[in-house]
């Protein structure tokens, strides 16, 4: 396994980092425990989950993940870089969701408990929550931050001005400044290189994808015309499957997966890695969040990060994905 420094900060974290999105729903606790083992014994010492999960399992479930992981965390809690995030909604109230000093106060101290620590290492905003005043939002940040419950707070799911904003009132205010970014990229999403990676090199934010193989597309086993597997794309997953189809399922996108599969053929290993490492030889991006319903599943994704893709492969990828880098951005 690799490592580098996030970001700005002191820490150092493997190139890979674990979702965990599947844990509680996908995939029942004992498995979810052999896939943290096996991401363990590779290195991985990043580990990445949210209070909303798992994925697509509604309120009622919420917080079943970071349980999860908090119990195979006891006793070993300092050999790793612990992050979740919040903003999601965790129940009926209005102030069950959002940005807010409310909110943000209550959900950092469940998640801890859930998580069975008294601190994560890093605390993120799971999407923008514009209803709230951004200043309020950043003042909550920078009490977890004081008091000892977050180490450093990050971002996902931020457009580049919003998130420039906020670095902005943040050096205003002499609060904690936000240190990482989690976004969606892969070859079939390109989007960020536009604004936010080159916002993310000038403010050296970490960059911690998540996707990076289009929600398990860029495995290049499925067909557009058969019924996806069960996964990312199906009703198992709740609305999550619907939202994925509407991401990632149509025929421009598995036209391109054919070129990409013609593109990986000759190096021998599979479009998983191949794909994985195309997202791990950007020099913006720190660590790719991989996941898995299935320990086997992690075999090929741990192995890309000693994988180093060839100049004329990787230039490649890239022509054949380049009209990723525009498109619709509901998708």
């Amino acid at each position: 396994m690799q490592y580098r420094q996030f970001g700005r900060t002191g820490l150092t974290v493997s190139r890979l980092c674990l979702g965990t999105m599947t844990f509680g729903l996908q995939t029942d606790e004992a498995a979810s425990h052999r896939i943290l083992d096996m991401a363990a014994d590779a290195g991985v010492n990043f580990i990445d989950t949210a209070n909303v999960y798992p994925l697509g399992a509604g309120e009622d479930l919420a917080g079943r993940t970071e349980e999860i992981v908090g119990r195979w965390l006891k006793g070993k809690r300092e050999r790793f870089i612990v992050a979740t995030k919040a903003v999601g909604k965790m129940g009926p109230a209005a102030w069950d969701q959002g940005a807010s000093r409310k909110h943000l106060l209550d959900a950092i101290d469940a998640s801890l408990q859930r998580l069975g620590t008294d601190y994560v290492d890093l605390y993120q905003l799971h999407s923008d929550d514009a209803k709230t005043p951004l200043d309020e939002t950043l003042e909550a940040l920078d009490t977890i931050v004081r008091s000892g419950k977050a180490r450093y707070i990050g971002v996902s799911n931020f457009l580049a001005y919003r998130l420039a904003r906020a670095l902005g009132r943040a050096d205003v205010l002499r609060v904690a400044r936000f240190v990482s970014i989690q976004p969606r990229y892969n070859l079939l999403f390109r989007q960020i290189e536009r604004e936010l990676l080159p916002l993310a090199a000038e403010e050296q934010l970490a960059v911690m994808p998540y996707n990076p193989l289009a929600g398990g597309l860029l495995t290049g086993k499925h067909q557009l015309d058969a019924k996806p597997a069960e996964g990312r794309f199906t009703e198992s997953v709740g609305k999550a499957g619907a939202m994925y189809q509407e991401r990632y399922w149509h025929e421009r996108e598995f036209d391109t997966i054919e070129r990409l599969k013609a593109i990986a053929a000759p190096t021998g290993e599979s479009l998983a890695k191949v794909s994985l490492a195309w997202v791990l030889a950007n020099p913006l991006i720190t660590s790719a969040i991989i996941g898995a319903s299935r320990a086997e599943q992690l075999s090929d994704t741990l192995a890309a990060a000693g994988f180093t893709l060839d100049d004329a492969i990787k230039t490649q990828l890239d022509e054949a994905s380049v009209q990723y880098r525009w498109g619709d951005a509901a998708r």
